[in-house]
C-alpha cells in the first residue's frame, strides 16, 4: 500500500480520533456527520489492514498499529499547516489569531500584564488563552497544536521539542517587617533559625516533599508547614498578616514588601524554559508571540 493510494483526508479523521477517542467528538471538530466519520474510520481501516481502533465503554482505544503511526502521521498534518502558513505574512495589527499558552500563576503574573499592554498598543485583535497543563500532557499538546507554546521548568525532553532559557531561579525566604523571630537588619538565616519558622508552601503537588523540603530531606531536617495551598497570588497577603515564611523564586516576591532573607541551604537550579514543537520553528506568528515572551521575562528581572 502506497500513501498516494490512499485519500490524505482519512489521516486527518484518524488523528481527531487519536486525540478525541470519541466519533461524536471527531465530527463536530471537523464539522462532519458522525456516519462520515465512521465511513472514513472504515475506509482507512480496509486501506491500513488494520482497525486502529476498538470501541469499549472507555471511549476508541488504539491498537498498536494506531499507536505506532500516529507521532508520523501527526507530525506530517503540522509539517503541512506550518508549510501553508509560511506563505503568510504575519501582522499583529491585523491577526485574529487565539495563542493557547500553558504556564505557572506565578509566570502570568508577570508576563501578561506586559503582554497586555503589547497587545492593546500593536496587536488589538490577537487573544491570549493562559491555562496550566500538566507536564506529562504538555509535549502531546504541543505535538497535536493544543498548545502554541509551554513554560515550565527545564524538563521536558523530546526531539520534537524545541526550548530556550528565559530566567534564572534563585530562591529566598521571604517573611513580613519587623517579624519576632528576625533580627533587624538580617539578611540571611541559619538552618537553626530556619527551622523554627512556621513556613507556607505553594505546591501543585497534594503529596511527598516539593523542592524545597526534598533538599532539607537530604539534610536529615524537616521544617513545619502550618499552611499549604496550590496557587501563588495568596500567598504574599498571608505571610504580610501573619508570623509565616515563605521560601519561593525571588522573581515570585518583587512586588511585595516583606523581607527578603539568603537560605542557609543551596537549592538546585530550575529556571524557567520556553518550549514549542519544532513544526511551529519557522511560524511567523509563533516567533512573534516566543519573541513577546522572551523580551518581557528576560527584561523583568533586576
Amino acid at each position: 500500500m502506497r500513501s498516494f493510494n490512499v485519500d490524505l483526508n482519512l489521516f486527518i479523521v484518524f488523528d481527531a480520533i487519536y486525540m478525541k477517542r470519541n466519533l461524536t467528538r471527531v465530527a463536530e471538530q471537523l464539522c462532519i456527520t458522525q456516519p462520515a466519520v465512521s465511513n472514513a474510520l472504515n475506509r482507512l481501516r480496509n486501506a491500513l489492514n488494520d482497525p486502529l481502533f476498538i470501541s469499549t465503554s472507555e471511549g476508541m482505544i488504539p491498537t498498536p498499529t494506531a499507536n505506532n503511526i500516529h507521532c508520523r502521521i501527526s507530525e506530517a498534518l503540522h509539517l503541512l499547516d506550518s508549510s501553508i502558513l509560511e506563505r503568510d505574512i504575519f501582522s499583529p495589527e491585523a491577526s485574529t489569531k487565539v495563542f493557547r499558552v500553558s504556564m505557572y500563576d506565578a509566570v502570568e503574573y508577570l508576563l501578561l500584564p506586559r503582554l497586555s499592554e503589547i497587545l492593546h498598543a500593536t496587536a488589538p485583535n490577537i487573544s491570549i488563552n493562559s491555562y496550566f497543563v500538566p507536564r506529562k500532557d504538555v509535549i502531546k499538546e504541543l505535538t497535536n497544536g493544543n498548545l502554541d507554546v509551554a513554560i515550565d521548568i527545564p524538563l521536558l525532553e523530546d526531539t520534537q521539542i524545541k526550548h530556550c532559557h528565559l530566567i534564572d531561579t534563585h530562591y529566598v525566604c521571604m517573611v513580613r517587617k519587623n517579624h519576632p523571630l528576625v533580627k533587624p537588619r538580617q539578611r540571611t538565616l541559619t538552618i537553626k533559625d530556619y527551622l523554627k519558622l512556621k513556613h507556607f508552601d505553594v505546591t501543585s503537588q497534594r503529596h511527598g516533599p516539593g523542592v524545597v523540603d526534598a533538599e532539607l530531606n537530604k539534610m536529615g531536617v524537616q521544617r513545619t508547614i502550618q499552611m499549604k495551598v496550590e496557587h501563588l497570588l495568596i500567598a504574599a497577603k498571608i505571610v504580610m498578616q501573619s508570623d509565616l515564611a515563605f521560601t519561593s523564586p525571588d522573581h515570585n516576591l518583587q512586588e511585595y514588601n516583606g523581607t527578603m532573607l539568603n537560605l542557609p541551604f543551596n537549592m538546585p537550579y530550575q529556571g524557567w524554559h520556553l518550549y514549542w514543537h519544532r513544526n511551529a520553528e519557522e511560524d511567523k506568528a509563533n516567533r512573534w508571540l516566543r519573541q513577546q515572551i522572551t523580551e518581557i521575562l528576560t527584561s523583568s528581572l533586576p
